[in-house]
């Protein structure tokens, strides 16, 4: 039998904001487990929470971004659960009134353009990290309390495809506006999908399987793309789909089953005493979508006007800090198309030899730039400018230095290389012939020689000219 699959992504978004969602605790990395929670993170008697204001104005551009309705006013309820994951027994949510609802994400697959809408956008805090062991478990609070904007699309996604592009589209939007780092293999962005499948061409639903935690947009795909397969071979058994939550295993590349659900959880969702609605001005939004950080599209019609290629926007797109690197380097006013071959080519083979990011690359973009202008001038050759390049992440100087400490330079004066043809040429009439028989190759000949004289230091497209100038006046 053919099924179609009916498909739902729940993404959490950790946002990189100075402080956490309700309390001036600093929201840091690496730091010791339980170092960086406050009083109000805990929920002591007596401490009241307070809203982060940057948090807010990144929901509203994540919002605009996605192309939803914002609510002017910013209400947080209660959910109330015990669980060690929470110290106060219940978490700070928006549920009843998101602040953005009603939107949609475009996405390309291969079967070309596909709209999916989504249904709301929320702010929330995180909860602890823990760490089981087989009989006990270690909980780290440095993490409660980071403020979270939660993305739920409708159930309009089809395949692991469609979900694999849809999760790289909302970690561009989030990362390219400075609202979180989208690193899934660190958690700050993490996804739970709903699969079911029905009988193609019915109206009919099929019971919904929950996969939990998929840490990264290969295993988000593979996953689905499992858990579709194992539900229709289960139907065409004759079986039953279970409602359960599952998990990826990366080892077998399945999905197994964590557990059962059965009747829904009553959260007893109550509006937070500690937290009075918060009406948001028209100016307050409008200002937080214009201050908003350029996104990629943008990027991407930008460098088409720069004229650049699409192929060539999307590898210098591919993250937001090969994208900043590369506009740094635009203001040294060298050639766009240079610039981002360099950027493309030898700077991003040398990250991926050493396993590098590239905002932690020693060469400064605006050095990359100086470079590559040398290189438009004449001054250097592509050959020399790899060498100097492979200097400047030994020394991290200046290329202009390097050249001058080296001696290296390319001889782009006609004055010092007619002499050394001249010379050429004269002792070679018979290959002059030969050339102008039709034997190209003497040309290559020539502009070898004449490179050899001058240590590589010539210039070689203006070597050819005026070697073949010279030979046609003879």
């Amino acid at each position: 039998m053919e099924y179609t699959a009916v498909i739902g992504l729940e993404i959490h978004v950790e946002m990189k904001t100075k402080s956490k969602m309700f309390s001036s605790s600093p929201v840091s990395y690496g730091f010791d487990p339980n170092t960086n929670v406050s009083v109000v993170d805990m929920a002591f008697p007596g401490t009241m929470p307070t809203v982060n204001k940057q948090a807010v104005i990144n929901a509203i551009r994540v919002s605009n971004a996605l192309h939803m309705s914002i609510d002017d006013t910013v209400i947080f309820e209660r959910k109330n659960y015990f669980y060690s994951d929470l110290p106060k027994g219940y978490q700070i949510t928006q549920q009843f009134r998101p602040i953005g609802s009603n939107g949609y994400l475009t996405i390309n697959t291969s079967n070309g353009e596909k709209k999916i809408r989504v249904e709301r956008l929320h702010m929330e805090e995180d909860t602890c990290k823990q760490l089981h062991s087989w009989d006990f478990s270690l909980l780290d609070y440095n993490r409660a309390g980071i403020p979270l904007i939660e993305i739920v699309s409708k159930p309009d996604l089809t395949s692991g495809e469609e979900a694999a592009k849809y999760v790289e589209k909302i970690r561009s939007i989030v990362s390219f506006l400075d609202v979180s780092d989208g690193k899934m293999e660190e958690g700050s962005l993490r996804c739970d999908v709903n699969v079911s499948i029905k009988e193609k061409g019915s109206d009919k639903l099929g019971t919904k399987v929950e996969i939990k935690n998929l840490n990264s947009i290969a295993n988000i795909q593979t996953a689905i793309d499992f858990e579709i397969n194992r539900q229709a071979l289960v139907l065409d058994c004759g079986g039953k789909i279970e409602q359960e939550t599952r998990r990826f295993d990366e080892g077998s590349q399945e999905t197994v089953i964590m557990r059962l659900k059965t009747d829904a959880v009553d959260y007893k969702y109550f509006t937070e005493p500690n937290i009075p609605p918060i009406k948001l001005s028209k100016e307050f939004i409008e200002d937080a979508i214009k201050s908003s950080p350029e996104l990629a599209e943008a990027r991407l019609i930008r460098y088409k006007e720069l004229g650049l290629n699409d192929y060539d926007s999307s590898l210098l797109l591919v993250n937001k800090e090969t994208s900043d690197y590369f506009d740094k380097a635009l203001l040294s006013k060298a050639n766009p198309k240079l610039i981002a071959n360099w950027v493309i080519g030898d700077v991003q083979s040398y990250l991926n030899k050493n396993n590098i990011s590239i905002s932690n690359f020693k060469v400064d973009p605006l050095m990359l730039g100086k470079l590559v202008n040398l290189i438009s001038e004449g001054k250097v050759s592509s050959k020399q400018a790899k060498d100097i390049f492979a200097e400047m992440i030994n020394s991290n100087e200046d290329p202009e230095t390097i050249i001058s400490k080296s001696g290296t330079s390319q001889v782009s004066d006609e004055s010092a290389l007619l002499p050394i043809i001249t010379v050429l040429l004269d002792a070679n009439p018979n290959l002059i012939a030969d050339y102008k028989a039709g034997k190209d190759r003497v040309l290559g000949f020539f502009v070898g020689q004449v490179m050899k004289q001058t240590q590589g230091k010539a210039n070689p497209s203006l070597t050819s000219k005026l070697i073949i100038e010279e030979m046609n006046r003879r």
